[in-house]
């Protein structure tokens, strides 16, 4: 009988293998990469990028949440932009533009192919434009278990399963299909699918450092 801790290691002897390729492939599209084995390493990793003093915001990622990440940035020496302190919509909405201009942005990816390109789904569109222009730096801490064989399959884990569990996250449950599918056409009134971003190439070579982490981490 194969042990929980058997599944677990034959999970990383494929990440591992995978890994080297991946970064091969992100690099070549100007990204900055690496592979941890694990969360705190990806936490240790992503703190030892940002000097002392840097402001430093992130976007909703479930795993910076679970790695413990924010929780280390809270208590570091930055200046931290968090918009769950805003008390009226109003602060909330004058942060998200402001998180657009700090030294460093936190965040994940819902999915990536092997050969680099990356998919992101956002309802605010706040993480997606961040992303793409604005912080001087980005830090994408993915789990391995992010990682897709090809495009369309990393389109459809985007859609099909980080949209989806991330919408039951942010109590958004009415908003999904009973039999697991998401539609191209959604138009309910808190869609977490308003916008789909496809990044082909980082445009500034490695504005955005991309941790990859031998475990699975987020949605």
């Amino acid at each position: 009988m194969t042990s929980r801790a058997d599944i677990e290691k034959i999970k990383k002897k494929r990440y591992e293998a995978l890994a080297p390729i991946l970064i091969e492939n992100l690099e070549s599209r100007q990204y900055e990469a690496y592979y941890v084995d694990n969360g705190e390493e990806a936490v240790k990793k992503a703190l030892s990028l940002m000097p002392a003093k840097s402001s430093v915001s992130w976007g909703g990622s479930a795993t910076i949440e679970e790695i413990g990440l924010l929780d280390k940035v809270k208590s570091g020496p930055y200046k931290v932009l968090d918009r769950s302190e805003a008390s009226t919509p109003e602060e909330k909405e004058d942060m998200l533009r402001r998180a657009l201009s700090v030294d460093f942005y936190l965040t994940s990816f819902n999915g990536v192919s092997m050969d680099g390109i990356v998919f992101n789904i956002d309802g605010t569109g706040n993480r997606v434009a961040a992303i793409t222009f604005g912080p001087r730096n980005v830090i994408a801490v993915v789990g391995m278990n992010k990682v897709c064989k090809d495009q369309e399959q990393a389109l459809a884990r985007a859609e099909d399963i980080a949209a989806q569990m991330n919408a039951a996250r942010f109590g958004m449950e009415d908003t999904l299909f009973t039999d697991g599918d998401v539609t191209d056409d959604c138009k309910a009134p808190k869609s977490i699918c308003n916008f789909i971003e496809q990044i082909v190439f980082c445009g500034k070579p490695k504005r955005i450092k991309v941790i990859l982490v031998g475990e699975d981490l987020g949605f």
